[in-house]
């Protein structure tokens, strides 16, 4: 994701997302195999073309879990380095979750009093509490600052469809993966304070992933997905619990046939939902807020406010000319 700043933000002026699922087979052999670093070299040569095209005078390049995870993910950043001369850099799971923050604070509900930040990657899942009942007005950016709470579960949609399966989901294969997100629930630091918030009120979900996007997508009937009407949708508890009933109700070849679904996620959204639906059990909202945003958002604020592009008496364009593009 290629931007510039302006006086309420950024603005994309290019961006590129391709699925190529790194960290396939790493739960089973502890590597990268071979294909899926083939396919994400082919995938990030796309993206230097584009910072050199685009002129970037600043960026950040991370990996997440599936290099942390892996034995070979430092052979693997060796090896992009070589091939497509990015530099990677392994973030540590705090800092995914901070950026998954930066991201997404945007569509925090200005009057809740604390946010269920949750983002279901491949190989590991961030979930935040951000205790607002103090935010004294904060908004935006600012709401960075109020996190209370937040863990890493080591499980995915990759890992997870892997050792329970992703093509046939059965009733009980769907709770098996239910229950096994639910373990690594336990120990979040503070959760029954999270849940004594809850009860009090004006706690609402906030979702990044392909699944919730997938979720809305399915639940607006969507004939092709379409971010302007996804970005920001609000769905009621129920109306959640009903789209992973009809998700889990679809047979493999209708999730391929489903324009929000597609073959890239037919194996992988139950895995998802799971997760999703393990967090909805430990910490029942009334609201979830979709996301189409996360990660390279974060890291593109964060750019920007080191930057101070949006400091007062710095106007957001005259900062674009001066600092060009992130």
């Amino acid at each position: 994701m290629i931007a510039r700043p302006d006086d309420r933000g950024f603005r994309v002026v290019d961006a590129y997302s391709r699925i190529v699922r790194l960290g396939e087979g790493v739960g089973r052999t502890g590597l990268l195999s071979e294909e899926a670093m083939d396919r994400a070299v082919d995938a990030l040569g796309n993206c230097q073309r584009k910072l050199v095209e685009r002129g970037v005078t600043k960026a950040r390049l991370i990996a997440t879990e599936a290099c942390r995870a892996a034995g070979n993910g430092d052979a693997f950043i060796e090896r992009v380095k070589q091939e497509t001369g990015m530099a990677l850099e392994v973030v540590s799971r705090e800092t995914e979750a901070r950026l998954a923050v930066a991201g997404c604070v945007t569509l925090v509900d200005p009057e809740a009093n604390g946010v269920i930040l949750f983002d279901i990657g491949g190989g590991s899942s961030e979930i935040v509490w951000l205790d607002l009942r103090n935010r004294c007005g904060a908004r935006g950016f600012a709401l960075t600052r109020f996190v209370r709470s937040w863990a890493s579960l080591p499980v995915g949609v990759v890992n997870l469809a892997e050792r329970h399966g992703g093509v046939d989901v059965t009733y009980a294969v769907f709770e098996a993966m239910v229950d096994d997100v639910a373990n690594h629930l336990k120990d979040f630091a503070l959760g029954d304070d999270l849940t004594a918030a809850i009860g009090a009120g004006g706690v609402h979900m906030l979702g990044t992933s392909g699944t919730v996007t997938t979720l809305a997508g399915v639940h607006l009937g969507l004939k092709r997905y379409d971010r302007r009407r996804v970005d920001g949708a609000w769905l009621e508890n129920g109306q959640v619990g009903d789209m992973i009933d009809r998700l889990r109700e679809m047979s493999y070849e209708e999730r391929i046939d489903n324009p929000c679904i597609g073959a890239d996620r037919a194996d992988l959204v139950l895995a998802g939902c799971a997760i999703l639906e393990a967090i909805r059990r430990r910490w029942s909202c009334e609201r979830l807020r979709v996301a189409d945003r996360g990660l390279r958002e974060g890291i593109l604020t964060e750019l920007m406010a080191a930057d101070g592009v949006w400091s007062k008496g710095k106007g957001g364009r005259t900062g674009s000319r001066k600092r060009g593009k992130t």
